[in-house]
C-alpha cells in the first residue's frame, strides 16, 4: 500500500509506514547535510528513524547552496619584444632616499624590470655609490628611459648612448611636451618611435590615454603602449578608465599603465581594465614606508590580474539576490 506525501512542493508516492530516515536514505541524501521540516515543524535528525510518514504529510528538505564559476586561469606571465616576465609590476629608480632603499623596494615588489635614467658620470667623485652595486642588472632587467627629454632628438641621443653603454635595445621612450604637466608630446613621440624601430630598438612608449595615438604608435612599431593614468608623479590614479579600456581592446602589443598611480587600489584598477602591467615610481618612493608600499603594489597587481582573468560580474542598476529563488521554502 502506498501513501501520497508532498516533498519540496511536489507529490511523491511512498510505502505506507515508511520512516523519515528511510525516505532520506532512498533519496541518496547524506544525513548531517540536510534539514527536514514536516508539516512546518523541524524534525531533529535524531528522531528521523522514529517518525513514520502519513498520508498528506508535507516535507521540506533543504541544504546549503552556493554559486560561482571555475577559478582563474593560471597566469604564466607576459611577453614584450620576445622577452618573457612573470612580474607585471615595473618599478622606477628615482626619488628614493638611497640605492639600498630602492633595492629593498624592488625586492619587495618582486619586480623583474626597473627603469633607469641615463645621466652624466660624476667625474669629481668616481667612487660614489652606483645603482648597479645594489640592483644587479644580471638579475633585474634594466629599462633605459628618456625621462627629461622634450624633443625627439634628445630622446634618440639618450637611447643611442644607453645602447652603447650597456647594449640595451629594450628601452622606454618618453618625449615630454612641457615642464608643468609632463604630458607626452605625441607628435615627437611618434617620430622618435619610427626612428628607433628602424635602428633596431624595441620601444616601450609612454603616451597619452588617446586610443587613436596608441594605434598610431603600434603601427609605428612600438613593442608596448604605456598610456598615462594621470600626470607623472601626481598620484591621482586612473583618470580615464574608458580610454584605457579602449586601448587595451584594440592593442596587439602589451599595454601598461605608466604614471599617475598613487596607491594599491589604482594599480588593481589598471589590471582589472585588462592591462598587462603597471609602471610606477613616485607611488612607492614617496610613501612613508616604501618597502611596505612595494609589497602592497605587488599584491594589488596580482589581485587585479586575477580579477581580470576571473571575469567580473556585469554591473546592474538594481539589486539581484545572491541566493537562488528556486527551491525557496
Amino acid at each position: 500500500m502506498e501513501i501520497t506525501i508532498e516533498v519540496n512542493g511536489a507529490p511523491r508516492h511512498v510505502p505506507a509506514g515508511v520512516t523519515l530516515a528511510s525516505l532520506v536514505e532512498s533519496l541518496a541524501l547524506a544525513p548531517g547535510r540536510v534539514a527536514v521540516e514536516r508539516n512546518r515543524e523541524i524534525v531533529p535528525m535524531s528522531q528521523w528513524a522514529e517518525v513514520a510518514l502519513a498520508e498528506g504529510d508535507r516535507l521540506e528538505i533543504v541544504h546549503f547552496v552556493g554559486g560561482g564559476a571555475p577559478g582563474p586561469v593560471p597566469d604564466d606571465g607576459w611577453e614584450v619584444a620576445g622577452r618573457r616576465f612573470r612580474s607585471r609590476l615595473i618599478v622606477g629608480t628615482g626619488k628614493y632616499r638611497d640605492y639600498a632603499l630602492n633595492a629593498a623596494a624592488v625586492e619587495a615588489a618582486g619586480a623583474e624590470i626597473v627603469t633607469v635614467a641615463v645621466r652624466r658620470v660624476n667625474l669629481s667623485d668616481p667612487d660614489q655609490p652606483r645603482l648597479t652595486d645594489f640592483i644587479d642588472p644580471a638579475r633585474v632587467t634594466y629599462l633605459p628611459n628618456t625621462a627629461g627629454c622634450f624633443t625627439a632628438e634628445d630622446a634618440l641621443r639618450t637611447l643611442r648612448l644607453a645602447r652603447e653603454a650597456g647594449g640595451w635595445t629594450l628601452v622606454k621612450l618618453e618625449v615630454l611636451a612641457d615642464q608643468k604637466t609632463l604630458f607626452p608630446d605625441v607628435i615627437e613621440t611618434i617620430r622618435a618611435t619610427e626612428v628607433l624601430v628602424r635602428e633596431g630598438f624595441d620601444v616601450m612608449v609612454y603616451t597619452s590615454d588617446d586610443p587613436v595615438v596608441a594605434r598610431r604608435l603600434e603601427e609605428a612599431g612600438a613593442a608596448a603602449i604605456m598610456p598615462l593614468g594621470a600626470p607623472i608623479g601626481s598620484g591621482l590614479g586612473i583618470q580615464n578608465r574608458v580610454n584605457i579600456r579602449l586601448i587595451v581592446e584594440q592593442a596587439k602589443v602589451p599595454v601598461l599603465v605608466d604614471a599617475g598611480v598613487g596607491t594599491a587600489s589604482d594599480a588593481a584598477i589598471a589590471m582589472e581594465l585588462g592591462c598587462d602591467g603597471v609602471l610606477m615610481n613616485t607611488a612607492i618612493a614617496e610613501a612613508r614606508d616604501p618597502v611596505r608600499m612595494a609589497r602592497a603594489m605587488k599584491a594589488a597587481v596580482e589581485a587585479g590580474r586575477d580579477a581580470w582573468l576571473a571575469g567580473r560580474m556585469p554591473p546592474r542598476r538594481y539589486a539581484d539576490p545572491s541566493s537562488p529563488l528556486a527551491g525557496l521554502i
